[in-house]
């Protein structure tokens, strides 16, 4: 294998293969230089429904193990890899990895220098600590989701970016970071508990700052970044497309106005009063001409009106394209890496398989 170069070169991170945050995670890390080996349970004959976790994309730039954890020889392989590597990443149920005789405790013992990154919903303690839950649900205790939406209809579901990837992944990977940093200078390792409804929340820090001010109003579609503002939300066109429509600061909004030919409706942007008719105004506007009309009427302005692209546009829209946002690997789209470094730039390599055995002997340098 090809030794790997970016800011995280030299960095040797075992990953317990896992849905959601933790594939993310690693993916991101192992595009800035770490040297990640994935270890996986031996491929089964049969695939399931919700086999594939985004592979081809997410299991990029690191290398693949097939090990049983239950089985003694694999799981002493395991730790084996552990003693050699700076951190470990899992995403089980609090317990799992105790119950396979490779918890923290016995990690630390065998690496004392080692992060043990954990990634969960709930967290590693708390009265739903145990239970199963995906991301809206743990979307669902912060307050995120309620404020999300129309306020008539229940909450759409928000993909899965912001539980699983902002308040999960993202944590995880500034956790570990942070832990890795503290490692070099102490020698000593620790764990990293990562735990969505926790990043949730942390995200939602300049609307818990609001609230108490009357700033923001605890109700979906009542505020100014959660569709009630007529100059922050999407509109449809006369295609059946959308734009979105940003425009929040004064001199943003009157080139909007003024490029719709609504300049003399005198609107007082902040009065809410006033937000119903301006609102439908714009929407009886939009509604006139196809998206990529207003597209190319807005493209040079600071109006802050994009057009909203589907997954199929995105890639070649010309401010992706100049940056190389994204990369065709035979039929799939994949996002480049990020973010972009000057000295230590990022990278990304096709998955690989290998062995346990191959990777201690890699990193037979540092083996306990």
């Amino acid at each position: 294998m090809k030794e790997r170069s970016g800011p995280l070169a030299g960095v040797r991170i075992v990953e317990i293969d896992a849905i959601g945050p933790v594939p993310l995670a690693a993916m991101l890390l192992a595009d800035m230089g770490a040297d990640i080996i994935r270890i996986a349970r031996p491929p089964s004959a049969g695939v399931g429904a919700w086999d594939d976790v985004g592979g081809d994309v997410l299991h990029r730039s690191r290398g693949v193990a097939y090990l049983n954890l239950k089985n003694p020889g694999d799981r002493d392989q395991l730790l084996a890899l552990v003693g050699a590597a700076d951190a470990l990443i899992e995403g089980y149920r609090p317990g799992v990895m105790e119950r396979l005789g490779i918890g923290p405790d016995i990690c630390l013992a065998r690496n004392p220098r080692l992060v043990f990154g954990r990634m969960t919903g709930w967290g590693q303690h708390g009265p739903m600590a145990l239970r199963a839950g995906h991301d809206i649900n743990y979307l669902s205790i912060t307050g995120a989701l309620h404020a999300i939406g129309d306020g008539k209809s229940p909450p759409p579901v928000p993909l899965n970016l912001v539980g699983d990837y902002g308040g999960g992944a993202m944590f995880l990977i500034a956790g570990l970071l942070a832990a890795l940093l503290s490692a070099k200078a102490t020698g000593r390792g620790q764990v990293v508990d990562a735990c969505i409804t926790d990043g949730v929340p942390s995200l939602m820090s300049l609307f818990y700052a609001w609230e108490p001010k009357g700033l923001w109003r605890d109700a979906p579609a009542s505020n100014l970044l959660d569709g009630a503002a007529p100059f922050y939300r999407c509109y449809r066109c006369a295609d059946g497309k959308d734009v979105a429509v940003g425009c929040l600061e004064p001199q943003f909004f009157a080139q909007m106005v003024k490029r719709l030919g609504l300049a003399d409706r005198g609107y007082d942007q902040n009065d809410r009063a006033g937000w119903g008719a301006m609102a439908a105004d714009f929407a009886t506007t939009f509604a006139t001409q196809p998206r990529d009309h207003w597209a190319a009427l807005f493209a040079e302005t600071d109006a802050c009106v994009t057009p909203v692209l589907s997954m199929a546009e995105a890639p070649d829209h010309p401010h992706n394209r100049a940056r190389a946002s994204f990369f065709r690997r035979g039929s799939i789209a994949q996002p480049a890496a990020a973010p972009r470094m000057t000295g230590t730039p990022p990278g990304i390599t096709e998955p690989y398989e290998t062995s346990a055995a191959q990777q201690i002997i890699r990193w037979s340098d540092r083996a306990a």
